[in-house]
């Protein structure tokens, strides 16, 4: 594998990052196409270095989904193994944190600190990227506390993490304030990892993804993916405009509203843009965002995810997660019987990871 620790910002820099993953990428054989949505028009990145650390296996698979694209008699689908980026079990949290833990690192941070559900990915892998680095790991969880440590949870302790709980969500950001502050009086010297990782920081990691699946030689019409605090879709929408992909990006919103998201995806962008070079400009006309898959809520099960989960696991041997990709790949199901793409579409639907919850209450007794 090719290794980057630094992505080196200027124009001869961004060639040199297409020939890498180019190279790394001249194993894998796939017989649907060559790409064509690709502009080989320089990108505007001038400034000097950004540190990262190389905590995921790049790049990640890119396979076709032959057996499910003939099922459902429309386009034809392929999939990002982001679930396979290798930190304790993977997912796309950790292409973040190499950007993240990089920072904190420069920062002369010793302790990460971050908040989600008690069956969070982005803080198991968060957990798992202190344990790599050598720096301890606090982990603010809310929700009603589960009877026993399955799927994620158990991760986290295994992994060494700390957990600081509280059952209501409204006290979340409380806490974590409090946990930051208390960490620092007792010298821990914390890092503040925002929830699911979605600052500008964190977004560069799917801008530089980007640039990775173009230089991997599949062209597609649609990339399709899961979306929710927005930190994915925004790298993804920078890398867009940085790489030159033609074709559309399309989230599926796991639990917040398009109008809110679009706003939210579009300012993470440009203020991720900032550390390329000049401030690239996007609004909400910039990123597109389908909520009408929001279901009952964040994290509950519907027959959506349901047969999703089931359909790909049946069909490819993929296991989805219930609560980001199975929603996302329910939607993309949907959309697909609708007509919504054109028969002759070629769609890459990005898996972002999370299986490790299939095994927590209540998923798995209700996809049985």
């Amino acid at each position: 594998m090719i290794e980057i620790a630094y992505i080196v910002k200027e124009r001869r820099g961004v060639e040199r990052l297409r020939t890498a993953w180019k190279q790394a990428a001249d194993a894998m054989t796939l017989s649907w196409g060559t790409p064509s949505n690709y502009s080989s028009e320089k990108s505007p990145m001038t400034a000097p270095s950004i540190p990262r650390l190389s905590l995921a296996h790049r790049p990640t698979p890119i396979e076709p989904l032959p057996r499910l694209s003939a099922l459902l008699g429309g386009p034809r689908l392929f999939i990002k193994r982001d679930d396979q980026t290798g930190l304790a079990l993977g997912g796309n949290k950790t292409r973040k944190l190499e950007f993240l833990v990089a920072e904190a690192q420069a920062q002369g941070a010793r302790t990460l600190v971050t908040a989600g559900a008690w069956q969070s990915n982005h803080c198991r892998q968060t957990a798992a990227a202190a344990a790599r680095c050598g720096m301890d790991c606090i982990l603010v969880l809310t929700g009603e506390r589960p009877d026993e440590a399955s799927g994620n949870l158990l991760l986290d302790y295994l992994l060494g993490a700390r957990i600081v709980a509280t059952p209501d969500r409204r006290d979340r950001d409380r806490l974590l304030a409090e946990t930051v502050e208390t960490a620092a009086a007792q010298g821990q010297a914390p890092y503040l990892v925002p929830y699911g990782g979605s600052s500008p920081t964190g977004a560069l990691g799917y801008a530089f993804a980007m640039g990775e699946v173009l230089a991997q030689g599949v062209e597609v019409d649609w990339m399709v993916f899961a979306t929710s605090s927005g930190g994915t879709q925004a790298g993804l929408v920078l890398g867009q405009r940085v790489f030159g992909y033609r074709g559309t990006l399309l989230g599926i919103s796991i639990d917040e509203p398009a109008t809110a998201l679009t706003s939210q995806v579009a300012a993470l962008a440009s203020d991720a843009s900032v550390a390329l070079g000049p401030r690239i400009a996007f609004d909400a006309a910039d990123v597109h965002v389908d909520d009408r898959y929001c279901g009952a809520g964040y994290g509950v099960l519907t027959d959506l995810e349901r047969e999703a989960i089931r359909l790909f696991a049946r069909t490819e041997g993929i296991l989805l997660d219930p609560v980001y990709t199975g929603r996302a790949a329910g939607g993309l199901l949907d959309l697909i019987r609708r007509g919504f793409f054109p028969s002759d579409t070629r769609i890459l639907f990005w898996h972002t990871g999370g299986q490790p919850a299939l095994f927590a209450e209540p998923y798995r007794n209700e996809l049985v």
